[in-house]
């Protein structure tokens, strides 16, 4: 019987030497998207009694977010786009699902993209 070598970590170092800046930062940018969304409560058929929503947890990855895409725009290229519009999906999603809505500028991430209404 042969031996098998072991399993390697999903991304090992010598793995992420080899993927470019952009795709390193946009696939971290799609993980805190699809949590925001999934924080949300938005994968679910109502998303109001998702067990899995908790606005506290999404206001922190909608920030988290925020701060990643406006701060690496400049490197994302043509992927800028999508995902700016994807944040601006999630803080209008969190808007909507307050009871009480933060004041414009206010919201999760909007000290780092503008008020949104």
């Amino acid at each position: 019987m042969s031996e098998q070598p072991p399993e390697q970590p999903p991304y090992s170092t010598r793995q992420l030497e080899e993927i470019p800046s952009v795709e390193v930062i946009s696939r971290a940018a799609v993980m805190l998207l699809s949590a925001g969304a999934e924080r949300l409560g938005l994968a679910d058929a109502d998303p109001e009694t998702s067990p899995h929503r908790d606005l506290d947890e999404a206001r922190r990855l909608i920030t988290a977010l925020a701060g990643l895409v406006t701060a690496s725009a400049e490197y994302l290229g043509l992927h800028a786009g999508p995902l700016r519009d994807g944040l601006q999906s999630l803080q209008k999603a969190f808007r909507e699902a307050s009871v009480v809505p933060d004041p414009p500028g206010q919201g999760p991430g909007e000290k780092y993209t503008g008020p949104i209404y």
